[in-house]
């Protein structure tokens, strides 16, 4: 168990690589705090399934939009456990717009939950972190380094996620906190799924660019989200792994 007591924040762990994350945390022995803004049902299914296999879990909501529920969410994890270890900035927003496409309230809402969240979730983990440090592990995504047309907001978010666990490594080392970011390429989902994604031209074209040949799953995203939380990792910060079977 290489998680063995540890405790860890996963943002928007209802569904899909969130999900997949806070089970296989779970099973690697931490206490898990799935973080969901809307969707109840599918939270409490993924506690569900971790209590059922012996494991510790709670379901908090809060719309980490917003700054006031990111501080009531990081409260609630120290009501529930009294320390934090892990966070995992795992929440985001995807929507497939042309420039022309683009407004405010798409932009807004792609950068408030995809960057913003993640700098206001990290300083509250920062300041819950015992003096043994703690693990920020910031989910990116290839477009960041390889976009695609239709992308641009979230391709501007996910570089900006890249550039921000680069700087926080710098800003946070010395109080033995690490941060580092998984960029996933197409991965199955239930996100993915509702927007229509399998079967489709833009799964065509990422499945023709992947070597390994196949979509990925959360499970792939988690065990690489294992190894950044744990002691495996103890010497490894700023870096970002590209976990996307070959696809660069």
């Amino acid at each position: 168990m290489k998680l063995k007591d540890k405790v860890a924040l996963i943002t928007g762990s209802s569904k899909g690589i969130g999900a997949g994350i806070a089970k296989e945390y779970a099973r690697e022995g931490a206490k898990v705090v799935v973080n969901y803004s809307s969707s109840k049902d599918y939270a409490d299914r993924v506690v569900n399934e971790i209590t059922r296999n012996g494991g510790t879990a709670i379901a908090v909501q809060a719309n980490i939009s917003k700054i006031a529920d990111i501080k009531r969410l990081f409260q609630e994890v120290k009501s529930a456990f009294g320390k934090l270890d892990i966070l995992v900035n795992n929440a985001s927003v995807w929507r497939y717009e042309m420039l022309e496409e683009v407004s405010e309230e798409t932009f807004q809402l792609q950068v408030t939950t995809g960057l913003m969240a993640h700098i206001f979730c990290a300083q509250q983990a920062a300041a819950m972190f015992g003096e043994e440090g703690g693990s920020i592990i910031n989910l990116s995504s290839t477009v960041s380094l390889n976009p695609i047309p239709g992308t641009l907001i979230y391709t501007a978010v996910k570089s900006g996620v890249d550039s921000l666990a680069k700087t926080l490594a710098k800003e946070l080392g010395p109080r033995k906190i690490r941060v580092n970011t998984i960029a996933p390429g197409m991965t199955e989902s239930e996100g993915s799924t509702a927007d229509g994604r399998p079967g489709s031209a833009m799964e065509k074209l990422f499945l023709d660019r992947t070597p390994l040949g196949r979509i990925g799953l959360p499970l792939d995203i988690a065990k690489v989200a294992v190894f950044l939380a744990s002691d495996d990792a103890s010497w490894v910060t700023g870096e970002r792994i590209t976990v996307a079977g070959g696809l660069l």
